[in-house]
């Protein structure tokens, strides 16, 4: 509240140049990340330069289910990349720099895959301070992709548990 209320008037005339071109009522149909995706369009997410910035926890490189989360992701369509990348991080925006320069709240944080030694029917969670997903070990690449999609496409507004 306290940068808001120090820019007040520069934010009340963009804002009022922007309802100018486009108006209010027009805008408040869309959540802020469909806002966001509508103005910056949809990002070309490099899978093999996130795959290079990404850290696993009771996970290794080569453990089969992050064979199947790659190859996952790759047979994601850029809509749905996008949808992953703000489930995780809280924005479909890739850094300037690539995944190199992921940040997260204390800084530059690389993207993290932790193991969820939970029940494998719970989907995968994600915590965007810490661009972080918490991947059960399912069983097969279908369950792990179908649950994949589910969480991104109905969990990606907001803060919610899975």
């Amino acid at each position: 509240m306290r940068m808001t209320g120090a820019i007040r008037k520069q934010l009340a005339a963009f804002l009022e140049g922007f309802y100018e071109i486009i108006p209010k009522r027009l805008i408040s149909i869309f959540t802020e990340q469909e806002l966001e995706l509508l103005i910056s369009g949809l990002p070309t997410i490099d899978i093999d330069d996130l795959k290079s910035n990404t850290e696993y926890h009771k996970y290794q490189a080569n453990s089969i289910q992050i064979q199947w989360f790659w190859r996952a992701l790759r047979s994601f369509d850029q809509a749905d990349r996008a949808k992953f990348l703000q489930f995780v991080t809280g924005t479909s925006k890739v850094p300037l720099q690539g995944f190199a320069a992921l940040e997260g709240m204390n800084g530059i944080q690389k993207f993290q895959i932790h193991r969820d030694d939970r029940s494998t029917d719970r989907l995968p969670s994600a915590h965007t301070c810490f661009n972080q997903l918490d991947l059960p070990a399912y069983e097969s690449y279908e369950k792990l992709r179908h649950m994949l999609l589910l969480a991104i496409q109905e969990c990606s507004e907001g803060f919610g548990l899975a």
